[in-house]
């Protein structure tokens, strides 16, 4: 009895060793799960949108801070911003695919080593820093160097919050990768007409064309209008590159003409503005220097969204892809389109044919008006962010909150809110309507033209 009774406990005892040893199993994987989970569809999405996002308010910071970075070079570089973020962690969403051979001459790019396991925050994490010192590293020698100063900083504080249980291998194999394909990235922007485009915004040898109803300086005197061969330019999706952008209005002098009558509704909208479409007028207008420009507006609603939906990883980082690669293209397809038609702003039509004393209530940036560079980004943002978050995704546009009144106009900067992406894009785009440089077509077409641009982008096979 006593030898039974002993052999019982032995018994008793050896089971609860194995499940303590089966415990201590759990936990190790539950440990490693925090990095690279097996029992997810995607392994990125064991991180949520915080590093996508805090890399995504540094490029809007480092816009905002460096030269040259009108709207068309910003629009192109936060497509190769996004992208890079996508491609730094698409092998762990299971679910989607590798934009590499989708996009225009983007044949390959690096691969992951089958078998080994990545903690794909650090992967993006040294993507983005990879990618960003590169895109504004060239600028005068102190801002290229508090740039980089930034981006090290960012790099390293990110470093530290993700690297979790990573071992040295593991983190080590990240960093290569993110840093292979913002290199491979790099590399191919060279090639698409826009590299260093800060250098160039106003070509001197670029000579204005002379002919009636084209585009004159404006009260800015700038008499070379900013990034004239932007629109030969590569596009990202190869369908934008074959869209076609319509003829505007033919051009008229006879007062009852319909070319009149939309530049008669600009300057007289201009003398009635109340105080909500001043208010919008300046919330949208976002000069580059002051603000990370029109297409970072955008960028920065794609970061907006995340941080209202609290999305995973993946989630996000698709929504900062599909922006940024839509605004680069609609700046692409918008100044196509200024530039084959040249049409004059409403301060040159109004002043030669209607009032000569007439300032808009904004002033008109150096580059023809039709269509407006507004619309067009704005509509293709709506499209590609409706996609991502739903057709339904209420949000508040804090974009420029804390920011002291106008300095020309003394109207204060109060946030937007809005119940879906259209109505940010048709705010925007009727914020230059408001602000008396752009007329109703250029905006109708902007978003018209826009929307397709995001459509085709949202046509890329982004999931499997």
């Amino acid at each position: 009895m006593k030898k039974k009774l002993l052999n019982y406990r032995l018994s008793v005892l050896k089971q609860l060793f194995v499940l303590s040893l089966f415990t201590i199993f759990l936990a190790g994987c539950s440990k490693n799960s925090d990095v690279n989970p097996s029992n997810t569809t995607n392994p990125a999405d064991a991180f949520t949108y915080e590093i996508a996002s805090n890399w995504a308010e540094l490029q809007l910071n480092l816009t905002k801070g460096t030269s040259g970075y009108t709207p068309p070079v910003a629009a192109r570089a936060y497509g190769l911003g996004g992208l890079t973020m996508y491609e730094s962690i698409v092998p762990g969403l299971l679910d989607h695919n590798s934009l590499a051979g989708q996009l225009s001459s983007l044949s390959k790019l690096p691969i992951i080593e089958s078998g080994k396991s990545y903690n794909w925050a650090l992967a993006l994490n040294a993507g983005q820093a990879t990618i960003l010192k590169a895109l504004y590293a060239e600028s005068s020698l102190a801002q290229a160097s508090n740039n980089q100063k930034k981006i090290d900083s960012l790099e390293t504080a990110m470093t530290a919050s993700f690297k979790g249980n990573s071992n040295t291998d593991e983190i080590e194999r990240s960093v290569i990768f993110g840093k292979n394909i913002a290199n491979a990235i790099f590399e191919w922007s060279k090639t698409d007409g826009g590299h260093e485009g800060y250098k160039r915004n106003f070509p001197s040898d670029y000579k204005v064309p002379i002919f009636p109803g084209a585009w004159q300086a404006t009260e800015n005197g700038q008499k070379i209008p900013m990034q004239p061969t932007w629109g030969n330019n590569r596009t990202f999706a190869p369908t934008n590159a074959t869209l076609i952008p319509p003829a505007p209005i033919a051009f008229s002098t006879n007062i009852a003409s319909q070319y009149f009558a939309q530049y008669l509704e600009v300057y007289t909208k201009n003398k009635t503005l109340t105080s909500e479409e001043k208010e919008i007028a300046v919330w949208w207008a976002d000069n580059p220097v002051e603000t990370f420009t029109p297409p970072g507006h955008s960028y920065n609603l794609a970061n907006i969204a995340a941080k209202t939906s609290k999305t995973t990883l993946g989630k996000a980082v698709e929504g900062f892809a599909r922006t940024g690669i839509a605004v680069a293209d609609a700046f692409i397809l918008c100044w196509k389109c200024k530039f084959l038609f040249n049409n004059e702003r409403p301060y040159t039509m109004v002043r030669r044919a209607i009032d000569p004393t007439w300032t808009p209530f904004w002033p008109a940036p150096p580059f023809p008006g039709y269509s407006s560079g507004h619309a067009t980004q704005s509509g293709a943002a709506a499209e590609v962010l409706t996609y991502v978050y739903g057709n339904n995704f209420k949000f508040v546009d804090n974009s420029h909150v804390g920011r002291v009144n106008d300095a020309a106009t003394g109207t204060p900067f109060k946030a937007r809110s809005f119940n879906n992406f259209y109505e940010f894009a048709d705010e925007s785009a009727m914020s230059r309507f408001y602000g008396g440089i752009h007329t109703r077509q250029d905006n109708e077409v902007g978003l018209k033209e826009g929307k397709k641009v995001g459509r085709n982008v949202n046509n890329l096979a982004f999931l499997k």
